[in-house]
């Protein structure tokens, strides 16, 4: 098994170091790809000086276009036959990486999404999320999603979701923005494709922190899945 990283990274000139030193010194077969989404803090520079030799690829934006855009960046240079999206930010612990591939030893296994609430929700709610709001929101567009899409998730717009290659690829992902994830969601229900969730550690981080996913982003995510929910081909 190798086991394909996505990196997107917009402006985490203090965190990206530190995420790609945590991804190296796992002991899993693995190849990193960071596609820098046109950053303008200072970021590219460490990408350029610090970084070049330690990942497999690193793939330049000339101008901010979302994280979508940024995995379909990275798509032609994957070698791995498991695809997994890490955030450059430090709100979510490679760690996990163990448990969300052990799935995938079965056959019938297929995709792997990591639930900051599964199992513990009191917990996460009291300490991890930065904002009760935040939690309300992720709660509800999660409601939505499993209603439209007839899933039982607790925690659709994850940013660890994992993927058999040949899955991933089948989606043909389309959205450029954060709404990346309610169209993979919405399209793995479509082909009747089944996900499994893990529980994971989430440290959330505030806007002030760098935190970029906001209110306008919850309406173009119910959005996304009504349009990919409706669309005869995608």
């Amino acid at each position: 098994m190798l086991l394909s990283i996505i990196v997107p990274c917009y402006n985490e000139k203090t965190t990206i170091k530190k995420i790609i030193n945590k991804i190296i010194k796992l002991k899993i077969k693995k190849e990193v790809i960071v596609v820098d989404d046109g950053s303008i803090d200072g970021t590219t520079k460490i990408l350029k000086n610090d970084l070049k030799n330690t990942v497999k690829k690193i793939i330049f934006h000339k101008k901010n276009k979302g994280k979508g855009a940024a995995i379909k960046s990275a798509l032609k240079f994957i070698k791995g036959n498991i695809i997994i999206i890490q955030d450059a930010d430090l709100e979510y612990d490679p760690s996990d990486y163990y448990s969300l591939i052990k799935p995938f030893s079965w056959k019938n296994v297929n995709v792997v999404y990591g639930s900051r609430v599964l199992g513990r929700k009191k917990k996460f709610t009291q300490h991890n999320f930065a904002k009760q709001f935040r939690i309300f929101a992720n709660y509800t567009l999660t409601t939505i999603s499993n209603f439209l899409n007839n899933q039982n998730l607790t925690d659709a717009h994850t940013c660890y979701k994992v993927f058999r290659k040949p899955v991933f690829l089948r989606l043909k992902i389309r959205e450029k923005r954060f709404s990346f994830c309610p169209e993979v969601t919405t399209k793995l229900s479509r082909l009747n494709i089944k996900i499994l969730e893990v529980p994971i550690r989430y440290q959330g981080r505030s806007y002030k922190d760098g935190k970029k996913i906001g209110l306008k982003d919850a309406f173009e995510a119910i959005f996304t899945i009504l349009k990919y929910k409706l669309k005869k081909k995608f």
